[in-house]
């Protein structure tokens, strides 16, 4: 199947597999934090539980452990036996298990579905990053990679929104969401088919080769380091914000809503802006940039008085992280071969969870011991000197190039 490389976003919008795969980037999102409005509920529904206050807060991350563990076994399967299959298959798990927390009877149980479901999220986002490497190239890549940002984002925002309304009702009504995804499979059943395998050819691209241990290797593994700092950092938002607020006088679900609904629009809109931003200031740029806004807001949060400083603060960070993110997949294809895409959509999407599942492990001790204030001000810390290095690394970049030191371009740069 035919690479393409498309100038323009509209082009994507006519391509009915970049809308498959916005529909399954969509579900990444919905998979964790769609239930994070009905923590305090379901906390106070097994209050029986000896367990339940850390029980209900790992319910939102628990998928990332199964995703972790799950990812780099689901890469080499669609390596091995192709993407379709995959992607069709973890799409149907995923409202298996998604809805399972409607009926299951205490914690432990939902808590064993959450795990089930992150086996599924493992099968369709390796599945989909490894499709975007297959099917486009070059700027239509890069542009595909912000708007699956967007769609994550926007698709956040509905779910999220929605779970924060029927919360009220029930803590366990926004498990029916995760039914929504039924919807996605008749386009992804219809469009989506596996590219076929080039031969090997004598003189082949380097990038299209599949040699054994290739310095990707090791550039992907620190990229994936990178990303899991990243995640387990930003998911302080979903795991802990409604606990924070409850702290602040806000314990209605609906306020949590709102909040992570502003996080996810803001991540959205600038999203849509990534293409243009990277070609503008380089990947250096994008990380000072997108690593600065998570600091301010993080510094924002305890500092917040007003409801619209809260709102200002989830905005920061929800855009900082949509800046960065597309980076880390737009690399991540640049430096495995065609051969490897789907062990290196495995490793990434495993980093991804790994950071996830640590978040509240990390935090919620840090939170015991220094209290919110002391959470988010050394967030803020970490952030801004991760901030600083990319600054480093962006003016050392651009010294090369001026000073002609830097004869080809990498995939990194």
């Amino acid at each position: 199947m035919k690479e393409l490389d498309l100038e323009s976003k509209n082009a994507l919008w006519r391509d009915p597999r970049a809308i498959a795969l916005l529909m399954a980037a969509s579900l990444t999102t919905m998979a964790n934090a769609t239930i994070s409005p009905a923590l305090p509920g379901l906390e106070r529904l097994f209050s029986a539980d000896p367990n339940a206050a850390m029980l209900t807060r790992l319910l939102v991350p628990a998928p990332s452990l199964s995703v972790a563990i799950c990812a780099p076994l689901a890469g080499l399967l669609a390596d091995r036996f192709g993407r379709r299959p995959l992607l069709l298959a973890g799409t149907v798990l995923f409202v298996i298990a998604g809805c399972a927390g409607l009926v299951l009877p205490d914690l432990p149980t939902i808590f064993a579905s959450r795990l089930v479901l992150g086996i599924a999220v493992a099968l369709i986002m390796t599945a989909q990053t490894a499709l975007i490497g297959d099917y486009f190239s070059g700027h239509a890549r890069n542009a595909l990679t912000g708007l699956q940002i967007s769609a994550r984002n926007f698709g956040g925002l509905v779910f999220i929104s929605l779970a924060g309304w029927i919360a009220v009702l029930s803590p366990r009504l926004p498990f029916a969401i995760y039914g929504l995804a039924i919807l996605f499979l008749p386009l992804m059943w219809r469009v989506i088919a596996d590219p076929e395998r080039a031969p090997r050819t004598v003189g082949a691209k380097p990038d299209d080769s599949s040699d054994g241990a290739g310095p990707w290797r090791v550039s992907l593994a620190l990229l994936a380091l990178l990303q899991a700092a990243t995640n387990m950092i930003f998911f302080v938002m979903p795991t802990q914000i409604s606990f924070f607020l409850a702290s602040r006088g806000h314990a209605s679900p609906v306020m949590t809503g709102a909040i992570l609904g502003v996080l996810m629009v803001s991540g959205g809109c600038l999203a849509l802006l990534y293409p243009r931003i990277q070609r503008g200031s380089g990947y250096g740029g994008v990380f000072l940039l997108g690593y600065g806004a998570m600091a301010l807001g993080f510094l924002l949060l305890p500092l917040a008085g007003a409801t619209w400083l809260l709102f200002l603060a989830a905005a920061a960070i929800g855009a900082g992280y949509a800046l960065v993110s597309p980076s880390f997949v737009a690399l991540a294809l640049n430096l495995a071969p065609r051969a490897a895409r789907g062990l290196a959509g495995g490793i990434l999407t495993s980093s991804i969870f790994i950071g996830q599942f640590c978040s509240p492990l990390i935090s919620t001790p840090l939170i015991a011991a220094h209290g919110y204030p002391g959470l988010f001000q050394g967030t803020a810390g970490l952030l801004a000197s991760m901030a600083a290095i990319a600054a480093l690394a962006s003016a050392a970049a651009w010294l090369r190039r001026r000073t002609g030191a830097e004869p080809a371009r990498s995939p990194c740069a």
